[in-house]
């Protein structure tokens, strides 16, 4: 579905849409009274806001904001009515190639039937199909956020244009409560908090949009690496390997190459075609077809943690959520048919489990349907949709169906969390496949004998570790839980005189399997308890003469603070007891 598909379902169940459709106009209104030269594109409302596309004769910063905030109240005190009229499209393509609107004209000229909608407020005239308030004088809240460029219609071959962010609410109580949230979120941002504690970075010599894991960032990967592999394990999956490259004939079998070659890193060597994997399933039908399948096995469950590369256009690159290069908990099962829908349901149970391990207990289900491009036969997909269909209805879970949105090879249930802020992120998909099947004769031998077509499900958990990673230390604030901090005690000596009691209190700790570091340096302890702090590390030993002498470590809890002195067995007990019950 494209953008007016999503601005359709955002309408329909939006109920600020109205609000912030109009407040989109009464910017774009400002920034042409400011700037009479200024060229529209678009402007919709969008989730928490809305925003206008601009060809503006000056460059705005975040400065020139609270000067069009000031324009967009000159008109919102003017309280023009926002007023519809029709327009015979010949008509409408005169009256804006009159004002030199090249943007709209290029969106008549796509607009099906013979006349066009438009909206005007005061001297502002748009085209739009609306819906907006009675008048500019209704919105009583409204806020400017910030300014982005942006390519008319998505496209880096099309003039660059300016995007201005703003969000409306009906009350200004509800507007400050959205920007305190705003704040919050910039809080626990996790480009600032990755490298503070020190996790990951990007390297401009390396190119964008490849992600450097520092130790500690490597470890807490490794941390969730062992922990989802472990649930594999114990339910069943058989652990693969598939190279990073192959042939670009694979691609064409699979159908990526057709449906998904935007998205590939292609290139010869040799005088062969060759691509990066962009996915991982067709490695994985080539280890399910190495040899002869009997009913008897299936269902086989193959899974990877599999790093795939895709061709992100660098504008849309956004730290751990958007990259070029990422590794999925990727699994593909090849089944029965009968066991179709058992499956899909045991599958929706693991990825429950699985979310609750990480501390999300929030979630939204989407269903999404055969889309315009797709490989197969209706009827298979029909079928597919109907086995997915079938095991949400016998969970009893609830679902929003988004129509023409599934893979091309078969349609699909997302898992949408909710996050500390109550934000959604798309994090686990489960994808029900005929058509991979047929396109590389995939086959087990049934009780008859015979070869009878297998069914193949494609599936991931967390999705990209990077993304997930990313939503981790947004949901925490940087603050993991005691299970999967990359140090879960730092051993404080108060002075040089304590260092060797320190060494060996770590030592112990370490011993316990406990992930331990020892500041050593020459600092005063109150930094040294604040280093810690701002790196999140869930406890503090604080080791003095006293402690030294009595065999203890005086212990500081990160949001608790000072827990008292305990021995060194009872506290490493209190730290394993926490990192074993997974609590968030």
């Amino acid at each position: 579905m494209g953008h007016a598909g999503k601005s359709e379902e955002l309408k329909s169940k939006d109920p600020l849409y109205a609000l912030r459709h109009s407040a989109a106009h009464v910017m774009a209104q400002a920034v042409r009274r400011l700037y009479p030269e200024t060229k529209l594109a678009i402007g919709p409302p969008i989730e928490d806001g809305f925003y206008y596309d601009l060809e503006v004769p000056v460059k705005l910063t975040d400065e020139d904001l609270s000067k069009i905030e000031a324009e967009m109240a000159q008109i919102i005190k003017e309280s023009h009515p926002f007023r519809q009229s029709f327009m015979a499209k010949a008509e409408a393509v005169k009256f804006f190639t009159d004002r030199d609107e090249r943007f709209k004209l290029e969106i008549i000229h796509g607009i099906p039937g013979d006349r066009v909608s438009l909206y005007t407020d005061g001297e502002f005239v748009d085209l739009c199909e609306g819906p907006h308030l009675p008048s500019t004088g209704e919105l009583k809240a409204v806020k400017l956020l910030s300014v982005a460029g942006a390519y008319w219609r998505g496209d880096e071959r099309q003039p660059q244009l300016q995007r201005i962010y703003g969000t409306a609410y009906r009350t200004a109580a509800e507007l400050d409560a959205h920007l305190k949230r705003l704040e919050e979120a910039r809080r626990r941002d996790h480009r600032r908090l990755g490298v503070e504690l020190g996790l990951f970075s990007f390297e401009e010599l390396a190119g964008p949009g490849v992600v450097f894991y520092h130790p500690r960032g490597a470890l807490v990967r490794s941390l969730i690496e062992d922990e989802v592999k472990r649930r594999h394990m114990s339910r069943g999956y058989e652990l693969v390997a598939t190279p990073h490259l192959f042939r670009t004939d694979l691609w064409k079998q699979s159908g990526h190459l057709e449906y998904y070659k935007d998205a590939m890193f292609l290139f010869e060597a040799e005088g062969q075609a060759l691509g990066l994997k962009p996915m991982n399933c067709p490695g994985h039908i080539l280890i399910y077809r190495a040899k002869r399948r009997s009913y008897r096995e299936l269902p086989i469950r193959l899974f990877e943690f599999g790093t795939v590369y895709r061709n992100e256009k660098s504008g849309v690159l956004h730290g751990l959520l958007r990259v070029r290069g990422f590794t999925q908990d990727d699994a593909h099962i090849f089944l029965r048919e009968d066991q179709l829908v058992q499956e899909i349901g045991e599958i929706l149970d693991f990825a429950f489990e699985v979310m609750r391990a990480f501390g999300f207990t929030e979630y939204a289900l989407e269903l999404s349907t055969r889309p315009a491009q797709f490989i197969g036969d209706p009827a298979s997909w029909a079928h597919a949709e109907d086995a997915l269909r079938q095991a949400l209805a016998a969970r009893g879970l609830a679902f929003d169906v988004h129509e023409g949105e599934g893979a091309f090879y078969g349609p699909k249930i997302d898992l949408k969390i909710r996050d500390a802020l109550g934000r959604s992120w798309q994090c686990g998909t489960v994808q029900c496949d005929f058509a991979l099947p047929e396109r590389f004769d995939l086959t087990y031998a049934a009780a008859d004998g015979k070869p009878h077509r297998t069914v193949m499900v494609h599936r991931a958990l967390l999705g990209s570790f990077e993304r997930f990673l990313g939503m981790l230390i947004e949901h925490y604030a940087g603050a993991f839980p005691v299970w999967l901090a990359p140090v879960q005690v730092v051993v404080v000596p108060i002075t040089d005189q304590q260092l060797a009691y320190a060494q060996q209190a770590a030592e112990t700790l370490r011993g316990r399997g406990l992930r331990v570091e020892l500041d050593a340096r020459n600092e005063k302890m109150q930094a040294k308890i604040r280093d810690a702090q701002v790196q999140q590390v869930p406890y503090m030993a604080v080791v003095g003469g006293r402690e030294a002498q009595a065999g203890t470590v005086a212990v500081r809890h990160r949001r608790e603070g000072d827990l008292g002195a305990m021995g060194l067995e009872a506290f490493a007990d209190r730290v394993s007891r926490e990192q074993a019950s997974r609590q968030p």
